[in-house]
């Protein structure tokens, strides 16, 4: 039996109309590439999450969780199982006795969503964070960051649905924070969202703050491209857009992806791209930069699919 046809005679929380099949993945990333999906499906709240959890673990069949796509690169052969897009929002705001707010998001709130709505609350926090193109879920399972601040840094606690289809709250010293990594890398817990403390300041402070990152972000990086943002992680004793710029390759292509001219920290999608592309020219400037500087960079970016 197919997967649709297991899908199609199974009783899912989920209405139909958000289950796709054969699903081009290009239409839910940020780098623009990657091929089907078998099965897609947004899911909206944590029953509907359950649901499809439990009938994927009865069945066998892997799941993929996806956030905004923003920091993933889907092969040309897609994703064999199920993909979940993670839509679930929420905003929850408490006074806290010592002048702090406690803050809940959803995992599928959108970083610069979250900025813009606190910023009209007075609250701040997430203004170095802005800019990032992901939703929270992903932000917390990279921790991700920018400007001297991580999510290590605001974050409290998180509610997670684990392998086994238990809800359960875990707090941040289980998280094993490093940089760009958490125990979600190698956990199959879903987050379904995160606590975070957060302080007040003026609005007018905090829209000004968000206002330069932006800005810098708009001169240094090459947002007029598809990309999935910075390609490599930080060296701990070297800059390595420096040492990719040192070796000569920015401005390097491969088809139709390209290092950057403006930024060589970032592959981008420069003329229709294939995820191929993208991979080739990805071990082509770790092997250059390993040749030239003796270096060893990492990859910040997730590759998922066949």
């Amino acid at each position: 039996m197919q997967i649709q046809e297991y899908i199609e005679n199974a009783n899912l929380q989920i209405p139909q109309n958000r289950i796709q099949y054969e699903e081009p993945m290009k239409n839910h990333t940020s780098f623009k590439v990657g091929g089907p999906a078998e099965v897609y499906i947004k899911i909206q709240n944590e029953e509907e999450l359950q649901s499809i959890q439990k009938f994927a673990n009865e069945k066998k069949i892997p799941i993929t969780i996806l956030g905004n796509g923003s920091n993933v690169l889907v092969t040309d052969k897609g994703i064999r199982g199920i993909v979940l897009q993670i839509n679930i929002k929420k905003e929850i705001v408490e006074d806290l006795q010592n002048g702090k707010k406690r803050v809940i998001l959803g995992a599928g709130n959108k970083m610069a969503e979250v900025a813009h709505s606190l910023c009209k609350q007075s609250i701040t926090g997430f203004e170095e964070l802005a800019g990032i193109p992901g939703t929270v879920g992903g932000a917390v399972k990279m921790n991700a960051g920018a400007y001297g601040k991580e999510i290590k840094d605001i974050i409290k606690q998180v509610r997670v649905l684990d392998e086994t289809g238990k809800i359960e709250t875990w707090e941040k010293d289980k998280l094993q924070f490093e940089y760009r990594n958490s125990v979600f890398s190698s956990n199959k817990a879903i987050i379904l969202e995160a606590e975070f403390i957060l302080d007040t300041a003026s609005q007018n402070e905090i829209k000004e703050k968000m206002d330069e990152y932006m800005q810098m972000r708009k001169q240094k990086q090459p947002m007029e491209y598809p990309s999935a943002g910075s390609t490599f992680k930080r060296g701990n004793t070297y800059i390595t857009a420096k040492l990719i710029d040192e070796a000569g390759l920015k401005g390097y292509q491969i088809g139709g992806a390209q290092v950057s001219e403006k930024h060589a920290g970032f592959v981008i999608n420069k003329d229709n791209a294939t995820a191929k592309d993208i991979q080739e020219l990805i071990e082509f400037i770790k092997k250059t930069v390993y040749e030239k500087c003796g270096e060893k960079i990492e990859l910040e970016v997730e590759i998922i699919g066949e």
